[in-house]
């Protein structure tokens, strides 16, 4: 019983890996980066959340449709349009307090994921997207594109990050094997 209040006690004093990540980030992120970061992140999460949604909607295993307006298909490369011009706004208007937000590098890598994933319907003028020749490569394109980015965007942060939880992770398990 006492093995377990001591462990109990042990875990409640170490910091939560997460609190040693935002520390890693704090010590190894400039502003910049931090926001570059954040932009090449939602960038490749969204990219690959719409490709696994457009699936979906394809394969008839999700719940919803295709959104239209007016009876007209709306592609999302319009929601990402809307994005951009958006924050181009923010940028012409130069607040100071939004230009840095973290939400405005959310948005944009957001809004630029949705026009790079149908690049070819805005290249062709054609509805190309379940055209097999190219579909693939143009995936992993770009997921390796949005990896890759946010890799050498903070490339000493993230050697920091593999350090941190290594640490955590192995120190965790020696608290287990002695309990």
């Amino acid at each position: 019983m006492r093995r377990t209040a001591a462990r109990h006690r042990r875990d409640r004093d170490r910091p939560l890996l997460v609190h040693r990540w935002r520390q890693a980030a704090d010590r190894h992120l400039t502003p910049v980066q931090r926001s570059l970061l954040i932009t090449w992140i939602s960038f490749g999460v969204t990219f690959g959340s719409v490709r696994v949604i457009t699936h979906g909607i394809r394969g008839g295993w999700l719940p919803w449709g295709n959104i239209s307006a007016g009876g007209e298909h709306l592609h999302h490369y319009n929601i990402g349009i809307a994005t951009l011009a958006g924050l181009g706004l923010i940028a012409v208007r130069g607040d100071e307090r939004a230009v840095g937000h973290p939400a405005v590098a959310v948005a944009y890598g957001c809004g630029t994921a949705l026009i790079c994933d149908e690049f070819a319907l805005l290249l062709d003028l054609q509805d190309v997207y379940w055209a097999k020749q190219g579909r693939l490569s143009v995936d992993v394109s770009f997921g390796v594109f949005s990896v890759l980015g946010a890799y050498l965007t903070a490339k000493p942060f993230w050697h920091e990050i593999g350090r941190v939880t290594r640490h955590h992770l192995v120190t965790a398990a020696r608290g287990a094997a002695t309990a």
